[in-house]
């Protein structure tokens, strides 16, 4: 296809794939994929507008919302150059640099928002655990301290990712140039590599588990907190304590399940489709953008009241 042959020729250009079989009506498929982003850069802005300019939403929970919202916007603006050539232009090829730039944004912003649903679901066990003293226990001002949530695990995100494009700036590709996605990934350009890659399977290896680690997190958390619900005599307020819980169980399922379908496959699919793995992957960076701001915006009555708010005219 667009591999090369010969060892002695370095490769300049990386090629990804859209849907294989399916390249007749990518241009129909581009369509979707067009007003999904649309959707997803439009309810993520409107909720960090409502949160900005709503005084009544500047608490801990909807800051914490607010930096889900960027790193789901980070998510859609890295993926969507490429998103966008293959299925509306058609085009492939991507430049070794500019791959390695997105690998490194697609990376960065996935962890950013890993992170991000564990601090919510921490916050969610402290508002169950101690609801007369959430308020007291996680201030404006305490939050503020923490500098900024958004930007402090922006840049934890960020570091931990960091040597990402320099280790695969280092290795040589001369002999496969098609990558197994409509977007780069560090795990996807590593395995074109004709030299020592071990540094990059060790480092990626390491930030995977930092990535799991919280999964597992998220999961003792809700282990918390379903066992301080069980501690409640009444079932209408265990109903209304785990009702608070909802949304955000939704977004760690919609983020999580596409990755944890994605590295089964990998692992245990003697006989994978291609085109079942593509998709997952796509859905991995297009649903989790997408669904987050409708999620909140339906389960949440104060963001529900203030987004309808400022988009109904008065």
């Amino acid at each position: 296809m667009h591999s090369i042959n010969s060892s002695n020729i370095e490769i300049t250009t990386f090629f990804l794939i859209g849907i294989p079989g399916l390249e007749h009506i990518h241009a129909w498929i581009s369509v979707p994929i067009c007003f999904m982003y649309l959707v997803a850069i439009f309810g993520n802005c409107t909720i960090l507008f409502v949160i900005r300019t709503e005084s009544s939403l500047h608490a801990p929970m909807y800051y914490f919302l607010s930096v889900l919202a960027v790193s789901d916007l980070g998510l859609s603006l890295s993926s969507l150059p490429t998103m966008l050539r293959i299925f509306v232009f058609n085009a492939t090829g991507i430049s070794p640099n500019a791959c390695f730039a997105q690998e490194f944004f697609i990376h960065g912003f996935t962890d950013m928002e890993s992170s991000m649903l564990l601090a919510m679901s921490f916050d969610r066990f402290l508002a169950i655990r101690h609801p007369l003293r959430y308020s007291s226990i996680l201030t404006n001002a305490r939050v503020a301290k923490m500098g900024a949530p958004g930007l402090v695990f922006l840049i934890k995100s960020m570091l931990l990712v960091l040597p990402f494009p320099f280790t695969l700036k280092k290795l040589t590709y001369c002999r496969k140039s098609l990558l197994s996605h409509s977007y780069c990934l560090h795990q996807d350009v590593m395995k074109l590599a004709c030299s020592d890659n071990t540094v990059n399977f060790f480092y990626g290896f390491f930030v995977a588990l930092c990535m799991m680690s919280d999964s597992v997190f998220i999961l003792v958390s809700y282990i918390f907190i379903l066992k301080t619900v069980m501690g409640i005599g009444s079932h209408k307020e265990r109903l209304k304590a785990l009702n608070t819980c909802v949304s955000h169980i939704c977004a760690v399922l919609i983020f999580y399940v596409p990755i944890i379908a994605l590295a089964s496959m990998h692992r245990f699919g003697k006989h994978k489709s291609p085109v079942a793995m593509i998709l997952i992957a796509d859905i991995f960076l297009l649903v989790p953008p997408l669904m987050n701001p409708i999620v909140y915006c339906v389960k949440t009555r104060q963001i529900r009241e203030k987004v309808w708010g400022k988009l109904c005219l008065k």
